[in-house]
């Protein structure tokens, strides 16, 4: 049950994230004044392209998060268990979490300052499959499967 109560406080941080209080309008009034701190000359267009690369890294950072959360509820680990790599438990959390991506940018179109946009859904798929990724990686580098 802890896992899976892991997996719905994260889905509530992502949903929080896609309201008005992180829209770009906002998010440019803390990423440009602190580039200016940084590079006083620093141009409007690189402000827009730092933004743009930091709130698109949001996407991918947040949803491979979600990726390790669900990967850990529906394995349901136990205390010394390892067991091997399922490609069919890897399809769940990739379904699951592209299901909530889709939910997500739906739950943003309502929002007049947001836009919920299909690139957007890919971009969350492709931070859960660099979150799954990971999860091989290190279970292949731990020789766990």
């Amino acid at each position: 049950m802890r896992n899976w109560l892991m997996v719905v406080l994260w889905m509530a941080v992502i949903f929080a994230g896609s309201s008005e209080f992180f829209s770009s309008q906002r998010t440019s009034r803390v990423i440009g004044p602190l580039l200016r701190w940084f590079i006083a000359d620093v141009s409007d267009e690189t402000i827009r392209a730092v933004q743009m690369f930091v709130r698109k890294g949001c996407h991918l950072g947040e949803y491979a998060v979600l990726a390790l959360l669900l990967w850990r509820a529906v394995r349901r680990p136990y205390a010394g268990g390892t067991r091997p790599w399922s490609w069919r438990e890897a399809a769940y959390v990739l379904a699951g979490a592209g299901l909530y991506a889709v939910t997500d940018e739906l739950h943003q179109s309502l929002i007049p300052s947001r836009a919920g946009t299909m690139s957007d859904v890919l971009l969350d798929l492709l931070g859960v499959i660099i979150g799954l990724g990971l999860l091989w990686g290190y279970g292949r580098w731990r020789k766990d499967w």
